[in-house]
């Protein structure tokens, strides 16, 4: 009997990008609303891509099926 293949979490696959070298892109929080309250220099580095934590990052690559 085949075993079942492992389903992607299709949220996690929009929010998430695994680079070459396994890690895991993701973008930042509280960058496109109310952005007229906050500094031009605040949204240029919300606007950067970051990186998920060690602590996070395995739960992230099973919800992308890859672990």
């Amino acid at each position: 009997m085949a075993k079942n293949k492992m389903k992607t979490n299709r949220s996690a696959a929009k929010r998430f990008r695994v680079t070459r070298n396994g890690k895991v892109i993701r973008g930042h929080a509280y960058a496109w609303h109310k952005t007229g309250k906050k500094k031009r220099s605040t949204l240029r580095r919300l606007k950067k891509k970051g990186t998920v934590s060690k602590a996070d990052k395995d739960r992230v690559l099973r919800l992308l099926g890859m672990k």
